[in-house]
């Protein structure tokens, strides 16, 4: 067998770029925190930077994620699932807002 195979090629691919890391955030730790550090990012095979950039992205997604969760106590909670099951009986603008849907959206 001679000559090339269109089934045998070599193709070589362009890795994806990652976003440009341009900003930087200092913090200064004490010694056991550093030490922690480190060690954490060894047992992950990892950078200390990347360690901590990792860490304090998903600790920034997980207290932006918290916060826009909505949270009700008891009380707030029942009077609304009580709306939600027996919702009040339409005004007389939700009448009109409906008739006007109808009429445009529909």
């Amino acid at each position: 067998m001679c000559g090339d195979l269109p089934y045998i090629s070599y193709r070589p691919t362009m890795a994806t770029a990652s976003p440009a890391r341009d900003q930087r955030l200092d913090a200064r730790v004490t010694r056991e925190e550093k030490k922690a550090i480190e060690e954490a990012a060894n047992l992950r095979g990892v950078s200390a930077s990347d360690f901590l950039r990792m860490a304090a992205k998903e600790a920034a997604l997980s207290t932006i994620r918290e916060h826009d969760t909505l949270t009700l106590t008891q009380n707030s909670r029942r009077v609304f699932v009580e709306a939600l099951l027996n919702p009040p009986a339409p005004n007389r603008k939700a009448i009109a807002a409906a008739r006007r849907f109808r009429r445009e959206i529909a």
